[in-house]
């Protein structure tokens, strides 16, 4: 069983649970469900702060210790499950401070953006969401290798990217608003969403073998990732092709 989410691996449900208060998909949707409005409040305070301000620059502290202090949640969430009910919480709050300043950035520079990323995330998201209830979209294994293999090619590709630019090396065209750099976008964000059908089939599959209540956080917590991400990779495809 494989997913393109590097929170939800291959061994995450590798026991068998005979646990009577076990994971449910309701339950998923449920924590899902707390932590986007979690994500909500603490946005709509850094949004609310860059707004009024004009600008990022007294807010960068927050964003980049927001992003640092969410990975590391992320990582201890990943590598201690068991947390999740806990740090899945923490880890929404802290990432909303991140989204809310970028977000209202970005609105700054092209006004209505964001309405539309966050309509076409959740569009998105609803729409695969049928696909894969429905039967259209199956979580095949070679579709899932294909995912997997895809998503780690983009995450080198970002990495690559990340550590070139401290040498003052950039990468040509895939960050630019040039034809080359929408149609890069427009793939990531093609496979990022299509890691949500590869999470549906996760979770669905944790319940079916009774894992224990907590993984309903962890789930939870690895569909946010995945939104968060898609959304993202939705606003940065949209800033290019406003900014044409």
């Amino acid at each position: 069983m494989r997913t393109g989410n590097p929170t939800l691996n291959s061994n995450t449900f590798r026991v068998e649970y005979a646990d009577s208060n076990a994971m449910t998909i309701g339950g998923t949707v449920n924590k899902t469900a707390i932590l986007l409005l979690l994500v909500a409040m603490t946005a709509i305070w850094s949004w609310k702060k860059v707004m009024v301000l004009g600008d990022m620059s007294a807010m960068m502290p927050w964003v980049i210790g927001s992003a640092i202090l969410g990975f590391i949640i992320a990582l201890i969430t990943i590598f201690k499950k068991t947390a999740a009910p806990i740090t899945a919480p923490i880890y929404a709050l802290v990432e909303g401070v991140f989204l809310g300043a970028i977000s209202a950035i970005m609105e700054l520079a092209y006004p209505g953006i964001v309405f539309q990323a966050i309509t076409l995330t959740f569009g998105t998201l609803f729409a695969l969401l049928a696909a894969y209830k429905s039967g259209l979209i199956k979580a095949t294994e070679n579709f899932k290798l294909g995912i997997v293999a895809a998503t780690g090619g983009i995450m080198l590709i970002y990495l690559a990217s990340f550590i070139l630019g401290f040498f003052g090396v950039h990468m040509p065209y895939i960050h630019g608003s040039g034809p080359i750099g929408i149609g890069f976008s427009l793939i990531v964000v093609v496979i990022v969403a299509l890691n949500l059908v590869l999470d549906f089939d996760f979770i669905e599959e944790g319940a079916e073998r009774g894992a224990p209540r907590y993984m309903e956080w962890y789930g939870a917590f690895g569909l946010l990732v995945t939104l968060i991400w898609l959304y993202l990779e939705i606003l940065r495809l949209l800033s290019k092709l406003r900014s044409r």
